[in-house]
């Protein structure tokens, strides 16, 4: 039995017009259970939210690529996620969580199947952080594949985190805004911690997870302000995304209309919405360039 919630299903369309090839660079699919079983210990039960739902909603706003996360529900059996890498190759990227003792074979035909990173957490609720052994193996193992480093944190993880960048050479994408308890002026090392990370020369930021964050429920005003302000620091290194299926979400749970009508106050201008969510995206997972998209003008890690 699910021991959360899953999330709204009556999608409505926005009012906001997102730009051809605009990408959802945060998402997870739940089984069917049935076919993709969840994981043994896993911490959380979710509802079932298939594949086809996802692209229900993605048809419904407008986005048309995405990058899947996978999600500590199924563990370290990434069968969902590789199903949709194969059956719609080019569409979707994928992001791993990798057992301690993984094979550099595995990784391998993880980067052959389109994965293009690997998650880890600094986040209580789902165990303890790595350690600086288990950071520099994972670097190890991703580094030659292009891979990058994508952490989650909550509280002062993004302060524990970066006490370990400095040994980190590897692309590095933080989740939802860093995490921190909000209203900022309750966080301030945190917030100053998650700036200077940003300022490095390949750390990059996923504006989602503005309803985690917000104290101001339901407009997450405070969340989408702070998404805002990240975005004006460095537009070049965010990306967007919506956390759909919502995981682990308990309370307050948000309609995806309005996570993507929150583009317009992250993003006010079409040529922002553009940056956020079709070249960074593209440069940043290493997307296929949609039309228009200057290949000359990206940095991708492959090419370094």
């Amino acid at each position: 039995m699910p021991t959360t919630p899953g999330p709204h299903r009556d999608f409505a369309a926005p009012d906001v017009v997102l730009p051809e090839g605009a990408c959802d660079a945060h998402v997870h699919v739940f089984g069917p259970h049935g076919r993709f079983p969840y994981a043994p210990g896993r911490p959380f039960t979710p509802e079932d939210v298939p594949l086809e739902v996802l692209q229900e909603m993605h048809e419904t706003m407008g986005l048309s690529r995405a990058v899947l996360v996978q999600t500590a529900a199924h563990g370290t059996d990434h069968s969902a996620v590789l199903d949709a890498l194969r059956r719609f190759p080019g569409r979707y990227r994928g992001v791993a969580l990798l057992a301690d003792d993984v094979a550099p074979a595995e990784v391998a035909e993880l980067d052959a199947e389109g994965f293009c990173g690997v998650r880890v957490h600094f986040a209580p609720h789902l165990g303890a952080p790595p350690s600086a052994d288990a950071l520099a193996r994972l670097v190890d193992l991703i580094a030659p594949h292009g891979w990058h480093l994508e952490v989650h944190t909550m509280g002062t993880g993004i302060l524990d985190f970066a006490e370990h960048y400095p040994q980190l050479d590897i692309r590095v994408v933080l989740d939802h805004l860093g995490r921190f308890p909000m209203p900022v002026d309750r966080s301030p090392a945190e917030h100053q911690a998650l700036l200077d990370l940003l300022d490095e020369q390949d750390v990059w930021l996923k504006l989602s997870g503005a309803d985690r964050v917000s104290t101001d429920l339901p407009s997450m005003s405070d969340g989408l302000a702070l998404a805002r302000s990240l975005f004006e620091h460095r537009p070049d290194r965010c990306v967007w995304g919506s956390d759909f299926p919502h995981p682990n979400t308990h309370g307050f749970m948000p309609a995806d209309r309005d996570l993507v009508e929150g583009i317009a106050v992250i993003a006010p201008t079409p040529a922002e919405r553009r940056l956020l969510l079709v070249d960074n995206p593209t440069a940043c997972f290493d997307f296929d360039a949609p039309a228009g998209v200057d290949e000359t003008a990206t940095t991708h890690r492959r090419d370094a």
